[in-house]
């Protein structure tokens, strides 16, 4: 099984967009079985072996820029619809995206390019997803990858424009739970299975010894991440904001042995819902 690496290029392709990813980490490749034969119980012959496809599998690894987005949540979550205009802004457009409570979601196409080789899978649903955002990085969203066509050739040679803009990072990114705001996160981790029925768990990384710890039963969690730059250059102008809701303390993941620790993990598990509000510059639809 060839696993590719970092230097292939991936597009995503809907009905509506044809998408170039930035650069991303990502490990796509066909996903195969083997039929075996044994050897004749009378000596010691040779086993046989037929291949089989199974379609693809692996996962890409993105970070998110103003332009990209929109359709990733919408490939991580669910559908969109049609984008509503905000008022009191000249170019800015609200996109609504949910989590879809089903194993199957939006499909789309991916295209791997690998030097001078096109691969085409089609019909590709994004079966789990994990949003990363960290002290000091941008925020990076990975999508696991499945489908049940065979891989193709394509030999088209247009290649789509690949989604840049501003990206998203720790920095201009706000918490707020229960109303309130805490500045004693400095991390964040989200991770959705899709794959036998929807469950998503949160991990939220803190600094300890503060006079405002987080509570074991969170309500709702916001989190809003914002592009840092002055108002002119309303171009490239966007934010997304997520909502979870009823989040409940499964473990304390700190190292307590350690004795200089001033951080640590929690692990939440989400009991209700996952939305999403992407707001830039595109009117147009999405999926």
């Amino acid at each position: 099984m060839s696993v590719q690496g970092r230097d292939c290029c991936i597009t995503l392709k809907t009905e509506y967009r044809e998408m170039g990813v930035p650069y991303s980490e990502e490990t796509i490749r066909e996903a195969v079985s083997v039929l075996k034969e044994e050897a004749a119980i009378e000596g010691g012959g040779n086993c046989g072996g037929i291949r089989r496809s199974r379609g693809v599998t692996g996962c890409v690894v993105t970070p998110l820029s103003i332009e990209s987005a929109p359709l990733l949540f919408v490939l991580a979550l669910g559908r969109s619809g049609l984008p509503a205009f905000v008022s009191g802004t000249r170019v800015l457009y609200r996109h609504r995206v949910n989590l879809l409570a089903m194993e199957s979601g939006l499909r789309f196409d991916l295209i791997q390019d690998r030097g001078p080789v096109r691969t085409l899978y089609e019909g590709c649903r994004v079966k789990d997803f994990e949003l990363r955002i960290m002290q000091g990085e941008a925020v990076k969203l990975k999508l696991d990858i499945a489908g049940s066509m065979p891989p193709v050739s394509y030999p088209y040679p247009d290649r789509a424009a690949v989604y840049g803009g501003e990206r998203f990072k720790e920095d201009g990114v706000k918490y707020r739970i229960n109303g309130t705001e805490y500045k004693n996160i400095y991390g964040l981790t989200i991770s959705t299975r899709k794959d036998g029925g929807t469950q998503t768990e949160v991990r939220i990384h803190r600094v300890m010894n503060t006079t405002t710890e987080i509570p074991p039963i969170i309500e709702t969690l916001e989190i809003t991440a914002q592009l840092l730059h002055d108002h002119y250059a309303h171009r490239l102008y966007g934010a997304f904001r997520l909502t979870l809701s009823r989040l409940v303390l499964m473990a304390d993941e700190t190292a307590i042995n350690a004795g200089d620790t001033v951080i640590g993990p929690l692990r939440y598990y989400v009991a209700g819902d996952l939305s999403a509000d992407v707001f830039n510059t595109d009117e147009g639809i999405i999926e």
